[in-house]
């Protein structure tokens, strides 16, 4: 509680901006390395709860950046090392605040891809994401700098909760705007929002309802928590941190750098063909992660877009299924 606290009263800043940032060489990051904190230094490393030396120096060179040319002043900045495998007891999000000496780790879930047959496959598996890209509709995480944006908070449906008793489930969804390969992001509708939806949804006559149609009726379903599992390109938190981190960025915008970049997916699935390891070459990835997708894949705009239209007007969509009315109405 005490450290909730602390990164909760520290976001009390405003400011807005997004500059590009290209990938840090080893020999600088070496360089670079020295100049982080000792308290924050014992939270380096590769092990469960801790964030690799080469994204946080992504994620803090970012930040300090922005910072001095008064971009954000926000206190606390944000990374995400999708090498790491989704796993909600070890989480792969930090939360990094600087002044307070705060340092916090959350699951955080990764794009899942698609599947087109006969087009091409680039979908991901639960635990451990093979392929990024920032192709429209691909639905795969782009690495790379984003500043948080603006939040929309939409009306999903009522559920019925534990209690036997129904509730309005209202879902925030945190704009992010990138810059090079992720500059696309406000296009792509990428962001971060809970890691929860309703499925099973069925139309409820409930015509005194304020979020009611013309006819009468709001969605009603069941809510799901899918905390380790896929986004559709976004970044998704679980429930129970998803309002810590609107309070940090209402109104006071912050970093967050995605790691890998489209240069770090090349330059290790160069090295795995070569027969080379990453790690001694220099280059950073997940070992866990790598010896279960063999080697990573980027997926360039302008080689995804293409064939995702293609495939679109060699299969185009039936027609809308319309929401089946409730058992019972």
């Amino acid at each position: 509680m005490r450290l909730r606290s602390a990164l909760l009263n520290i976001a009390t800043v405003l400011g807005l901006a997004t500059l590009a940032l290209s990938a840090t060489p080893p020999s600088q990051a070496a360089a670079q390395s020295s100049s982080i904190p000792g308290w924050l230094a014992a939270h380096v490393g590769e092990g469960p709860g801790q964030i690799a030396q080469p994204v946080l120096l992504r994620a803090r060179s970012l930040y300090m950046q922005k910072l001095s040319s008064g971009a954000v002043r926000n206190a606390c900045y944000f990374a995400m090392d999708a090498t790491r495998p989704n796993d909600p007891g070890t989480g792969r999000f930090y939360i990094i605040c600087e002044s307070a000496h705060a340092f916090r780790v959350i699951a955080a879930g990764h794009g899942s891809g698609r599947n087109l047959p006969g087009a091409a496959n680039f979908a991901n598996g639960r635990a451990c994401a093979k392929n990024f890209g920032n192709a429209l509709d691909s639905d795969l995480t782009a690495g790379g700098p984003y500043v948080t944006g603006e939040t929309k908070t939409s009306f999903k449906g009522y559920y019925r909760t534990t209690g036997k008793q129904d509730a309005v489930f209202m879902r925030t969804f945190l704009q992010f705007d990138g810059e090079g390969e992720t500059a696309n992001a406000r296009q792509r509708a990428i962001g971060g929002h809970e890691a929860a939806a309703l499925k099973g949804v069925c139309l409820r006559k409930e015509p005194g309802s304020p979020y009611a149609d013309s006819n009468g009726y709001v969605p009603f379903g069941n809510l799901v928590d899918y905390t380790g599992g896929r986004s559709d390109g976004c970044t998704s938190w679980s429930p129970g941190n998803i309002q810590q981190i609107l309070a940090m960025v209402k109104g006071n915008p912050t970093t967050l750098y995605i790691y890998p970049g489209a240069a770090d997916v090349d330059a290790v699935a160069r090295a795995v063909a070569s027969g080379q390891s990453p790690a001694r070459a220099g280059l950073y990835w997940n070992a866990s992660c790598l010896r279960t997708i063999g080697a990573p894949h980027f997926w360039p705009r302008q080689t995804l877009e293409p064939i995702i239209a293609q495939y679109k007007a060699a299969h185009p969509p039936g027609p809308p299924r319309p929401t089946p009315i409730c058992a019972g109405q």
